[in-house]
């Protein structure tokens, strides 16, 4: 009897011993992970530790390349910024907004940042590489979008933007060059530098005393007398000239942020609006010869927002629109996203599993590092350390002076750091 009941008591000792096995190989890993983190924070990342493969956007600002980290291989999207325009133009405050804010969130729908680091000259921001280009670059070389398409993209962006606003955020620069597509085809979230305060290019005033020549191609006829097809013409010709100015576009700037006498979330709400117009009719319902008509046209859009009859748009879909891009107090979304999603133009949309079906419009990419969606841009001399800004008032000296406004500017994500030859989890399908 005594016999049987040791037998018996087996299996619950084996199960004990594989229980004890478990959690100390939970607790070996944990202390591993602890080391490595340990050490990744001791790590003072640098510009030497990631090798320039290729530049892939412009601004006014800085620039984006394709980077590859040295020691592990993997491919990152690197922002560079030059400090002494970002103390020229007043843009401190949102850069480090931008940081900030890629530091909190952590979301399907937001680029992901991995590192922030800075120079004497520059600041870095090494995010996720995004090989589906932005949602610019698709509609230039598209006519206009299908209703079907722009269902997709539309609902993609309204649970990116609805993202932000569950962490407190306004974008406030909701734009088709801000929506970037991954490797499938989806939408991510980008450029959160105006989460907090404003730039100039978001003024009332700005617009009144600026005296800026016209693009080429708006000055030789005007634009309110062309025809749809001759307007989305000219606007994909100008939109890049226009992207990579400093005075940029108010095209999808809300009429309340110009006013600035009170706004919120809402404004996020217009812009996209404006990207469901254009997508849908080729160019966005505001845009003109100049930038100050352009916002003459925003801040006058009960008589402005128009659809040209000779392209087809379906009711739900101008209904939408319209709700939109309509009074504060009126417009859709003021009391929930739900509304929004709801919406008669969204019907038979799933939105717990979009991110899970196919794009509507399928990326082509031959590997994690393809770069065939992005502009050709002639390389530059941002990375050299005597480069300097075409115009400054910031000497080198100066700007050693002021270095104190870029403190604690430095980050480092854990996720980050993987063995080399391995993939990030970002960069496997279906993964952030």
């Amino acid at each position: 009897m005594l016999r049987l009941r040791c037998l018996a008591d087996f299996p619950l000792k084996g199960s004990l011993l594989y229980a004890c096995d478990k959690k100390c190989i939970r607790r070996s890993q944990h202390a591993r992970k602890e080391t490595d983190f340990l050490r990744l924070k001791r790590t003072r990342l640098g510009l030497e530790d990631f090798e320039s493969l290729k530049v892939i956007g412009r601004g006014a600002f800085g620039e984006v390349r394709l980077v590859q980290k040295k020691d592990t291989g993997h491919v990152y999207a690197m922002k560079i910024l030059r400090k002494a325009d970002m103390l020229e133009k007043e843009q401190v405050g949102h850069i480090r907004a931008e940081r900030d804010i890629l530091v909190e969130a952590d979301s399907l729908w937001v680029v992901k940042m991995f590192y922030s680091f800075q120079d004497k000259m520059n600041l870095y921001l090494i995010m996720e590489f995004l090989p589906g280009g932005d949602m610019m670059t698709l509609l230039m070389k598209k006519d206009t979008l299908t209703e079907e398409s722009t269902q997709f993209y539309i609902a993609e962006t309204v649970i990116a933007i609805d993202s932000i606003h569950q962490l407190g955020f306004i974008h406030r620069d909701i734009k088709p060059d801000n929506l970037l597509l991954d490797s499938r085809g989806h939408v991510k979230l980008s450029d959160f530098g105006l989460c907090t305060g404003l730039k100039r290019a978001h003024r009332t005033e700005f617009y009144k005393n600026l005296n800026h020549s016209l693009p080429s191609d708006f000055s030789k006829q005007t634009f309110n007398n062309m025809n749809s097809k001759r307007k989305a013409e000219t606007w994909k010709r100008n939109r890049r000239q226009l992207a990579f100015s400093t005075v940029g576009t108010p095209d999808y700037i809300a009429p309340e942020v110009f006013m600035q006498n009170g706004y919120n979330k809402l404004c996020d709400w217009w812009s996209l609006g404006v990207i469901m117009y254009e997508m849908l009719i080729g160019y966005p319902p505001f845009c003109s010869e100049t930038p100050q008509e352009t916002y003459r046209k925003v801040m006058n859009w009960r008589e402005t927002l128009t659809f040209p009859p000779e392209v087809p748009i379906s009711e739900k879909a101008k209904d939408l629109i319209l709700r939109f891009c309509c009074e504060e107090e009126h417009r859709i979304g003021a009391t929930g996203v739900e509304d929004i999603k709801g919406n008669a133009f969204f019907e038979g949309v799933d939105y717990d599993h979009i991110r899970e079906r196919p794009a509507a419009i399928p990326i082509q990419i031959k590997s994690i590092d393809d770069t065939s969606n992005f502009d050709e841009f002639p390389d530059s001399d941002i990375l050299q350390p005597t480069a300097a800004p075409v115009v400054s008032n910031h000497s080198e000296a100066d700007l050693k002076n002021k270095d104190w406004v870029f403190i604690n500017y430095t980050y480092k994500r854990f996720e980050g750091l993987t063995a080399r030859g391995t993939i990030p989890s970002y960069m496997k399908t279906g993964k952030r």
